[in-house]
């Protein structure tokens, strides 16, 4: 019964961040001048693809019981990386195989200390992601924004555009296809909503739960690089101090509110392209209305903190999950 409810309730969430998105969009476009313009709808579409993108990694970790905090650093750290390689003479496929093997690192890292070592995943990923922006920033690169070298493929690539559209939004809905097709379809993505729902009874049924949570880490850190080479080659550059944003915070409102379950579980690729599409009208019309930096976070904070306390209502944690270390 409890199940049946749940589902319930993510199919009237779903409808509701959709209608409340639709709405928003309408009276924005009614009432916001430059809102409903070529130009802006375009900057709408490209941001909500990067944050779909980054919370499509998040939220196959939270379906399966964790959180990943390292992501946004991974990210913007990895591509800084790549550049100042690039910038500094380095080989192209080089540079891309040192930092592809960094990323990948970073999730075995991420993933073995929480499955192994047990760890609670809130605490390794916030290590982990202050470790990956301090080492970076120190060590690796000259200065907090690196720029595309001239001519460079990223250039090239971010330019693309196919009937208009930019490439990025092919690349989020190729992303969001593919994780949706594993996760509804093979035995993998069935494992991670039975680890996500009791871990305890998956290991006794001989599924491999440890191995799957390293897995779905190193997924996240993956998802996360190619987030990050979307928006360099959209900006042609990438500003580290993004790390030190609130784009971590509206990754989680994301699949919050688009019905991501934090107590595990729960979810789908549905409920990320919902949430991404609200959030990204609601901080586009914000940012036209001029709303101070501070007040729109005062405003995210609390829809995150609804969001939350009704997400702990409708799925309450048990041991199990408050040992993963959720949110």
């Amino acid at each position: 019964m409890k199940q049946r409810a749940s589902r319930k309730w993510a199919l009237s969430q779903e409808i509701i961040v959709a209608a409340i998105a639709v709405v928003i969009f309408a009276v924005a476009s009614v009432a916001l001048p430059g809102f409903f313009t070529t130009e802006n709808v375009v900057s709408i579409i490209r941001s909500i693809s990067v944050l779909g993108i980054l919370a499509l990694g998040m939220a196959v970790v939270i379906i399966g019981r964790g959180i990943d905090l390292s992501a946004v650093a991974v990210m913007a750290m990895s591509v800084a990386w790549y550049l100042q390689m690039l910038n500094d003479g380095t080989s192209g496929w080089l540079a891309f195989v040192i930092v592809l093997g960094g990323v990948i690192g970073i999730g075995l890292i991420n993933g073995f200390l929480v499955a192994y070592a047990d760890v609670p995943a809130i605490f390794v990923t916030l290590a982990s992601g202050s470790f990956v922006f301090g080492f970076v920033r120190s060590q690796l690169i000259a200065q907090d924004a690196v720029p595309v070298p001239a001519e460079n493929w990223l250039q090239l690539f971010g330019g693309l555009r196919f009937f208009d559209v930019p490439i990025e939004v092919f690349i989020f809905a190729a992303l969001a296809f593919l994780i949706f097709l594993i996760l509804r379809y093979t035995k993998w993505g069935r494992y991670v909503y039975y680890a996500g729902d009791n871990p305890i009874a998956a290991r006794n049924a001989g599924m491999p739960v440890r191995p799957m949570l390293v897995f779905r880490y190193v997924l996240s850190a993956l998802i996360a690089f190619v987030a990050g080479l979307l928006t360099a080659a959209s900006l042609h550059s990438i500003n580290t101090r993004v790390v030190n944003s609130t784009l971590l915070y509206d990754i989680v409102l994301v699949a919050v509110i688009g019905g991501i379950g934090l107590s595990g579980g729960k979810g789908s690729v549905r409920n990320v392209l919902f949430g991404a599409a609200l959030i990204g009208i609601m901080l586009n019309a914000m940012t036209i209305i001029d709303i101070p930096l501070i007040y729109q976070n005062l405003i995210k904070s609390t829809i995150l903190l609804v969001a939350i306390l009704i997400d702990g209502l409708l799925n309450p944690r048990d041991e199990q999950t408050a040992q993963q270390g959720d949110i």
